[in-house]
């Protein structure tokens, strides 16, 4: 896996760069210390997963997510943010971003949030990225008639945070066909990957807030 990290602290960077190398395969390509290097880096060395800071001086980690992911790189973004409910983390994942991770998580949950964004089987990691999600939800009830009913349902399961595993053992269908629902979800509402798709249904109104709170 190859990952760049953007941080405006020298210190950060090497911190996060001693704990990803050291996992085998993974590979640090490129640093960053604000948004307009992020973009020349995350094109100049196409990382599989960005690590982006929000509050940096000059371009800010928002608006640097927003640009290399229109300008089409296919590297998901994981948020570091130094709060839980952050307005910023919120729209940095409308931007496209995969979802956020705080910077105080120990190394082996850091880890596991590279992984699973690199993978997008579970995008919705750690649990508080939904509270942050539901705090800009629209309370107002919306149906998805581009849907089927079956995809509906694994559109509500997504929004809990599950796995394709989970959803499969969940609606006792097959992990193949789970994957088949998610990837005609995505086609279906264009967004990019599953967290756009459980922003969508948070935003549009389909899954509401407290909807998921007990699971």
């Amino acid at each position: 896996m190859r990952i760049q990290i953007v941080d405006d602290d020298p210190l950060v960077r090497m911190g996060l760069r001693a704990i990803l190398s050291s996992v085998e395969g993974w590979e640090v390509v490129a640093e960053a210390g604000d948004g307009e290097e992020a973009i020349a880096r995350a094109f100049e060395h196409l990382p599989d997963v960005v690590l982006m800071d929000v509050r940096m001086p000059g371009l800010d980690g928002l608006a640097a997510t927003r640009r290399i992911l229109a300008e089409g790189c296919d590297a998901k973004v994981l948020v570091l943010t130094t709060f839980e409910v952050d307005e910023y983390v919120f729209e940095a994942m409308r931007a496209g971003a995969s979802g956020f991770v705080l910077k105080r998580v120990p190394p082996t949950e850091l880890i596991e949030a590279v992984r699973i964004v690199a993978s997008g089987e579970s995008l919705l990691f750690p649990s508080s990225t939904r509270s942050v999600i539901e705090r800009f939800a629209t309370p107002a009830e919306r149906a998805m008639p581009e849907l089927t009913e079956r995809e509906q349902d694994v559109l509500r399961q997504l929004a809990r945070g599950r796995s394709n595993q989970e959803i499969s053992t969940g609606l006792f269908v097959s992990v193949e066909t789970v994957k088949s629902h998610v990837a005609s979800i995505l086609t279906k509402l264009g967004v990019r990957d599953r967290t756009q798709a459980v922003i969508v249904a948070y935003e549009s109104g389909f899954v509401r807030p407290g909807d998921s709170a007990d699971l």
